[in-house]
């Protein structure tokens, strides 16, 4: 219901734009996001979005560097990720939350940066 894709393997300082779409078995959506977890750390909050009016939140650690967009026709959010750093080796989440609260996850990419 949820597919993302983007991930790979990349350098210190490089980029990656992460995908993720939501099937049309998914409705009345509020907000759409990303959460990453690295081995042996607790899943974190990358970033999210609401579909109305976009407002968007980040997690500390990856301010400034990602930026999280969304396209409402689509059902689809993505993760503009820069300036990698060998902490932000994860494997990244994506979820929807529809209007009660209910969040959809994906199976989730593997985000690898190699120094």
């Amino acid at each position: 219901q949820l597919q993302a894709c983007g991930g790979g393997l990349v350098q210190v300082r490089g980029s990656l734009r992460l995908s993720c779409a939501a099937s049309g078995t998914i409705r009345s959506i509020v907000a759409m996001g990303w959460y990453r977890q690295a081995p042996g750390k607790e899943r974190e909050l990358v970033a999210s979005i609401l579909t109305s009016g976009g407002s968007t939140n980040y997690g500390d650690s990856v301010k400034g560097r990602f930026t999280i967009s969304r396209d409402d026709a689509e059902n689809a959010v993505y993760l503009q990720v820069n300036s990698l750093k060998p902490d932000d080796t994860a494997v990244y989440y994506c979820y929807a939350r529809n209007r009660v609260g209910f969040d959809y996850w994906g199976k989730g990419t593997l985000v690898t940066v190699s120094s």
